[in-house]
């Protein structure tokens, strides 16, 4: 290991030292302000440094990792620890660390008969890399001493000068020395709050972060010219940990390795694998004893538990320590949450108005009664025979519980809920962006991603093979073509797949229904529809978790054939095909039993038939819609608990217990080893890496499609949402504290492309749960049987006059019942659930009256409800403003503050200038009544005169 005379120490586990480093040491010189390297023989160096928190000095703080793999050999162990020294004055990494060619090198190739000119490649470009972050202004110090063998840490700080450099770079606002009193509420408004703030006070989270401020200082873009505005009394926490490490990053990102004509900056280095890793250190220890306060610990015992489940999330204390980006992540999450209690307790005053009102459900009461003796048609060919309507009996007053009157209000409350949801959230975002000092930030352009630097690479080498120009290249859309034909494909090849999969299980629930049928036991006949739903709608649980996984691997590689130039492009690009693909892969069973089972079935005597040999599925006698709240409970419930909590809980578990075991297995049997305690860097390498927000945000919108789209065929919907958010927030936040290494802290002002998706869903739940309403559910035909069939304004005769009737002598040859007696009695008409003309009518079995009756009203009905939720919910969106008064006002008054600011201090600069102008003046005029004598001497007296105002 080649030591960096400003930057570097020995390691500290060895008490001896070498004549070898000694000697190193008189080469490079000892600098007691620069130099940390006697550091390592203090008594306990680790302690000294917070165990991997600071330096070996114990001074600087490690504002980020860089993290490398390098091969140790025997011969070498002891020459790699020497420090060739060529130039005293100089300080450069570069110089200290010599590339190949160079003395130490020359001694190596003696020593050591086979070079692996890979790794050799590797280490020359980390030399090249960190010589250019020297140069930028960081500090490095590498440690290789560790308990995890052949793995190397660079430890990075960021002094204060660059800190303020980039920080006027980035427009970092900063807090200056200017304070102002926030607007408080008065009157009625002021009691009313103060109320509420003591009742909620048990659920607020114990952090000062949280507490309500009564004053503000006010922020400014950070500038070295003007640091007298700021506040700079305390200059180590002036850059939080977040913000310093979010400005290394920067410099990270911008600082390139020109190596053989390839500039990388850390993304490619990471990508081409010259370090294996790279991020910022946890503030500390979250659990064990003795350990020192820090925010890690604070956000793990009032946020990242399970006993706080009932309290307020510390959106402030999560802002400070992660981040704008995942603060809004989990602000956007709490504030769904909230808005899921007034959504659930209305679905369930739903679902219990249709529990206290089946026994007086008429239609349910006539399919139960046996004294009609309304005997149905057979469900299959051959095998199956005539049935009672009174056997489904039990479906029907289950239905009733979720097709009722009241699932229509639910519907048109559940569209102005959702769009009163995205009101809240913006009102929300406006005083979170004004809170975090956001007002004003705009997101510039990012640095182009690894991929598409290597890309116009490789298109700029084959111009210039070619003799061509090569400045100023870029990727055209001819460049793309292929990835975009690709892109097509795939995803058209993809959504073909899913439909084939339902297809596929349509075939299942035909054909083992009709093997069901086939069974002796009058119990099995009874039970074969809940057999074959319960079954069929596991089976599509299991494809759509299966599916889910593949569809998320498929979108990222399209998207990484796309090259997008920045990590936002990549990311939005990414959101959009992942999310068409989960869509499909979730919602087509569900679009299915909505809206296509049951509708193409034809009539006994004129089946449809798949294959020559299948029937289509028809609805149950009381309708598709307690099957379709089936399916759509059984798929939301089961991602929920097995894809969403499960697999968030199990696999990081897993691959942890993976990572122990290998570093258990490479780990030395010396004692020492085991008892040295490991630093903050080794315990935050084996973590898990962050990948980013996107599967958080997916699996919530995902569930935000099944509270929303068919919300009136399952009224509990909001309520399931609610539960499994309540343990979803903390075990996103149990993951984000104890399982993940900490993030970057990346700057937003919103949630980016998710708040589309979200109004989009939103409007496509009007359109769905009108159709639901018309087309799926019973609704509509019984409004028209009660205006215009009903003989006495009762529902009485409504399921009558939904059956259409049918001579069992008309069916086809081979189809009949094998067993016509089954009932006991000889069969002549039997009735099925359609509006067809009956037998003795001239137009037998063709469409009747009753039924372009009903299609009208309810194409009427789609229109009108469209129409009129859209109306509402665009009246809540006007009707709501944006952006809160209060804040808006406290905006102003920032504006104004900040000019007054500047006025002063303008106004100070003149009358200081005056002040000179007049000191000169005087200055000038007692030179000019000076004596002869002194007059002599002209160009000392001139230059006595004229020294003052310099001085000033």
């Amino acid at each position: 290991m080649r030591v960096n005379k400003k930057y570097s120490c020995l390691p500290a586990e060895e008490k001896g030292i070498h004549i070898i480093n000694i000697r190193a040491i008189e080469d490079i010189g000892y600098d007691q302000h620069e130099s940390t390297l006697l550091n390592s023989l203090s008594k306990n160096p680790d302690a000294d440094c917070k165990y991997g928190l600071y330096f070996r000095d114990g001074k600087r703080k490690v504002d980020y990792i860089l993290v490398y793999h390098y091969k140790k050999s025997s011969a070498g162990k002891t020459l790699t620890r020497r420090v060739h020294h060529n130039d005293s004055s100089a300080r450069s990494t570069k110089q200290d660390q010599p590339l190949p060619g160079k003395g130490v090198q020359l001694e190596m190739r003696e020593s050591e008969p086979h070079v692996d000119y890979h790794e050799d490649d590797k280490r020359f470009r980390r030399e090249e890399y960190e010589g250019n972050l020297v140069e930028a202004g960081l500090e490095l110090e590498r440690d290789e001493d560790t308990k995890i063998h052949g793995v190397g840490f660079v430890k990075i700080h960021a002094p204060w000068n660059v800190l303020c450099r980039e920080a006027e770079f980035l427009k970092l606002k900063m807090p200056t020395k200017k304070m102002y009193q926030i607007n408080q509420t008065h009157g009625l408004l002021k009691k009313i709050n103060s109320v509420i703030q003591k009742i909620t006070e048990p659920i607020q989270p114990k952090v000062a972060e949280h507490k309500p401020q009564t004053v503000k200082r006010l922020s400014y873009p950070f500038s070295r010219e003007k640091q007298h505005l700021f506040d700079l009394s305390d200059r180590d926490s002036f850059f939080d940990s977040k913000t310093r490490s979010t400005i290394v990053y920067e410099i990270l990102k911008r600082t390139t390795c020109t190596k053989a004509k390839y500039s990388m900056g850390i993304t490619s280095l990471l990508a081409n694998g010259v370090y294996s890793a790279a991020y910022p250190l946890h503030d500390g220890d979250y659990e064990g004893e003795n350990v020192e306060p820090n925010d890690r610990k604070l956000l793990c015992e009032e946020w990242a538990s399970y006993g706080v489940f009932y309290k307020y999330q510390p959106i402030d204390l999560v802002r400070k320590y992660f981040g704008e980006k995942i603060g809004l992540y989990f602000a956007w999450l709490g504030v769904y949450t909230q808005m899921l209690i007034p959504a659930s307790i209305v679905g369930i005053i739903v679902f219990l108005y249709g529990c206290a009102t089946v026994d007086e459900n008429i239609p349910s009461m006539e399919m139960c009664d046996q004294r009609n003796n309304i005997t149905m048609c057979p469900l299959c060919d051959r095998t199956c025979s005539y049935w009672k309507m009174s056997s489904a009996c039990a479906t029907a007053r289950a239905s009733h519980l979720f097709d009722n009157p009241a699932t229509v209000f639910f519907s048109v409350f559940m569209a102005l809920w959702a769009a009163t949801f995205m009101e809240h959230w913006k009102r929300k975002q406006m005083r979170l962006n004004y809170r975090w000092d956001l007002t004003g930030f705009e997101e510039e352009e990012d640095h182009p991603r690894a991929e598409y630097e290597a890309k116009v690479l490789e298109k700029s080498l084959r111009k210039e093979h070619k003799h061509k120009e090569t400045d100023k290249e870029k990727l055209t859309w001819k460049d793309r073509f292929p990835a975009y034909l690709t892109n097509f494909v795939g995803i058209i090849f993809m959504v073909g797949l899913t439909f084939a999969i339902v297809f596929g299980v349509i075939i299942y629930r035909i054909s083992t229904a009709a093997a069901l049928a086939i069974s002796s036991t009058p119990s099995g006949r009874s039970s074969v529809r809940v057999t074959v739903t319960a079954t069929a709608v596991i089976i599509n649980l299991v494809v759509i978790i299966i599916l889910d996984e593949v569809y998320g691997c498929i979108a990222r590689w399209l998207t990484q054939i796309e090259v997008p130039k920045t990590d936002k492009n990549f990311e939005e690009r990414l959101i959009f095909k992942a999310f068409l693909l989960k869509f499909v892969n979730a919602y087509t069973p569900i679009f299915y039993v909505a809206f296509f089972k049951g509708r193409f079935v034809g009539r006994p005597g004129d089946y449809v038939y798949i294959f020559h040999s299948f029937r289509m599925e028809e609805c149950a006698p009381g309708g598709c819609l307690m099957e379709l709240c089936i399916q759509l409970s059984i798929i939301m419930l089961g991602k929920q608990l097995i894809q969403n909590n499960l697999f968030e809980i199990g696999i990081p578990k897993m691959k942890k217990f993976i990572r122990y075991m290998k570093l258990k297995r490479r780990r030395s049997l010396d004692h020492e080893e085991h008892v040295k305690k490991k630093q903050r860097y080794e315990v935050d390498y084996n973590l898990e890496p962050f990948a980013g927000l996107t599967p958080e945000y997916m699996e919530m919108i995902i569930q935000f499609g099944f509270v929303t789209l068919f919300v009136a065929s399952f009224p509990l919907a909001p309520l399931f949402a609610l539960l499994n958010n309540i343990i979803e927030i903390r075990l996103d936040a149990k993951k984000f504290v104890t399982e993940l290494r900490r993030p970057v802290a990346v700057r937003a002002k919103d949630i980016g492309i998710w708040y589309n998706i979200l109004r989009g869903i939103g409007k496509l739940a009007v359109i769905i749960n009108a159709f639901v309403i018309s087309f799926t559910s019973d609704f509509i035909p019984r409004l028209v049987y009660l205006y215009m069939y009903s003989e006495n304004g009762t529902m009485h005769g409504f399921v009558n006059h939904t059956l259409s009737s049918f001579n069992v002598s008309d069916f086809q040859a081979g189809t009949a019942p094998n067993d016509p007696m089954d009932l006991g009695y000889e069969v002549q008409i039997c009735r099925y659930k359609d509006y067809r003309e009956p037998p003795w009518s001239e137009n037998k079995y063709d469409i009747s009256k009753d039924f372009w009756a009903v299609l009208a009203a309810r194409l009427a009905f789609v229109i009108v409800f469209q129409n009129l939720v859209m109306f509402m919910s665009d009246f809540v969106d006007w009707i709501i403003p944006d952006i809160p008064k209060d804040i808006s006002q406290q905006i102003h008054k920032e504006k104004v503050l900040m000019v007054e600011v500047f006025m002063r201090e303008e106004q100070g600069k003149l009358q200081m200038l005056e002040t000179w102008k007049d000191n000169d003046k005087k200055k000038g005029e007692n030179c000019n009544n000076h004596s002869p004598r002194l007059s002599r001497s002209h160009s000392g007296s001139l230059s006595s005169c004229h020294s003052y105002p310099l001085d000033v």
